[in-house]
């Protein structure tokens, strides 16, 4: 185990005797601990419903989850969270047994409950998910204690982070035996079936996968991991939080997202052809060959769905009185792809140029994601402030679904600390609010044990005899 691991269950431990106490049964069934980090999305963010090629970097804050099963509360789940006060959200929410009867009847239940107590479903949605799969018994139930550090809303998948460490330490309390491939899998399942969210592969396999630092290529076919490529001699990556946070309902994610499907649809209509069923599979020049003229600029949902029907997504619908960016959202899912493959062209050449071809391609995706409206000026700022220390910075981009967020920087590992420091520094002279840094990194959850607890009584913890 990593000292940065380590380190988190020492902390997490504490966090359990403090806050812990009342929560779990004592005397009986061990409690569970699992660990899984957010992550840096490098190259690829926005591709992964389109079958793209995904650079993930795991980073050293991570989310933290205790399970201990309950056979005692008829299959009700007991959810509590250490650090859910300081995000103004309920610290402790109890899911009734009939709420996980299947993932709906907890996305309907937590649709009707308070806002503040939905953050519960990303962890107790493993119940629910081992439930539908037959994988636990019905009348099993659940206790969880969760911390994570992982900022939310920040394009750092807090959320799947939280989910991968619930799945993992469930199962482990269950005695269910889970590859990561699958694991990440019901993670997704548990953002799209019970959090009504519709998000892709590459935040769960990240998190769960992830090699402490090392870039792993994913590319979403629907799931294919490429290995990890080690950073090159002489350069690190490291983020930078601008405290923006995108809106809560996604709109602008939606929005992107449908835009790269209608265009996908209107490809294979004209070419006859699903390009073996990923956008991502077009290439530029089939692209350029389809439409010389390149695709509209924008289209409304109602004109799109007279003229082609719908679209391949099962995660989101055209809205007919949408308008959408079709030419932008297409063009990054099939740009981005070549992006992609330069990108880790340059980094495995290594030597000086390295950072100089990675660098350009990074710019290039950041003005991708302003073009599908997910830009936002302080992660620009940001972005250009890094891009002004010269050669110390290859290059920089926004994470995730953008809108906000945090911004990778690809650095010379020499300067790493003065060029934070100075970004840092100046963004908030310019904003007047400190960004927070993101630092470090860590292995993913399958690179760390699951660690096993008694809880004798209240507060004492110890391993198992």
């Amino acid at each position: 185990m990593t000292d940065h691991a380590a380190q988190d269950f020492a902390d997490f431990e504490r966090l359990l005797r403090q806050d812990g106490p009342g929560l779990f049964a004592t005397g009986g069934r061990p409690l569970f601990i699992a660990r899984a980090p957010g992550r840096l999305d490098v190259m690829g963010g926005m591709t992964d419903y389109s079958g793209g090629l995904v650079v993930l970097f795991p980073i050293g804050p991570a989310a933290l989850v205790a399970a201990q099963r309950d056979d005692t509360g008829g299959g009700a789940a007991r959810v509590r969270s250490a650090n859910a006060p300081d995000a103004d959200l309920a610290p402790e929410v109890t899911l009734p047994a009939d709420a996980f009867v299947n993932p709906t009847a907890l996305l309907k239940l937590l649709r009707e409950g308070p806002a503040e107590a939905r953050w519960a479903g990303y962890v107790a949605g493993s119940l629910a998910l081992l439930r539908a799969e037959g994988l636990v018994p019905r009348g099993a139930g659940a206790r969880f204690f969760l911390h994570s550090s992982v900022p939310m809303r920040a394009g750092l998948a807090s959320s799947a982070a939280v989910a991968v460490a619930s799945l993992r330490a469930l199962c482990a309390a269950f005695g269910v035996e889970m590859d990561a491939l699958l694991l990440a899998r019901l993670c997704q399942r548990v953002e799209n079936d019970v959090m009504d969210v519709p998000g892709g592969i590459t935040e769960p396999v990240g998190s769960a996968l992830g090699e402490e630092g090392r870039l792993l290529r994913l590319l979403c076919q629907p799931y294919q991991i490429q290995g990890a490529l080690p950073m090159p001699a002489g350069w690190s990556v490291f983020g930078i939080d601008s405290g923006v946070r995108a809106s809560d309902d996604g709109s602008a994610y939606r929005r992107a997202r449908v835009a790269a499907f209608m265009g996908y649809k209107m490809l294979a209509d004209r070419a006859g052809s699903g390009f073996g069923g990923y956008l991502c599979n077009v290439s530029p020049d089939e692209y350029r060959g389809l439409y010389p003229n390149r695709l509209p600029e924008t289209l409304s949902g109602a004109v799109f769905l007279g003229a082609h029907g719908g679209i391949f997504d099962t995660a989101t619908t055209v809205e007919p009185g949408e308008a959408y960016p079709v030419r932008a959202g297409t063009e990054h899912a099939i740009f981005e792809m070549e992006r992609v493959r330069r990108f880790l062209e340059s980094l495995e050449a290594g030597g000086e140029a390295a950072g100089d071809g990675a660098g350009e391609q990074m710019t290039a995706s950041h003005a991708s994601y302003t073009a599908c409206g997910l830009g936002a000026p302080e992660t620009d700022l940001l972005v250009d402030l890094a891009r002004a220390r010269g050669a110390e910075v290859a290059g920089a981009r926004v994470t995730g679904a953008g809108g906000g967020g945090t911004v990778a920087v690809l650095v010379r590992a020499d300067a790493e600390e003065a060029t934070a420091q100075s970004i840092a520094g100046e963004y908030e002279r310019r904003t007047g609010n400190r960004p927070r840094l993101i630092r470090g990194t860590s292995p993913g959850a399958f690179g760390t044990e699951v660690r096993e607890l008694t809880l004798s009584t209240p507060g004492v913890l110890s391993p198992p005899a």
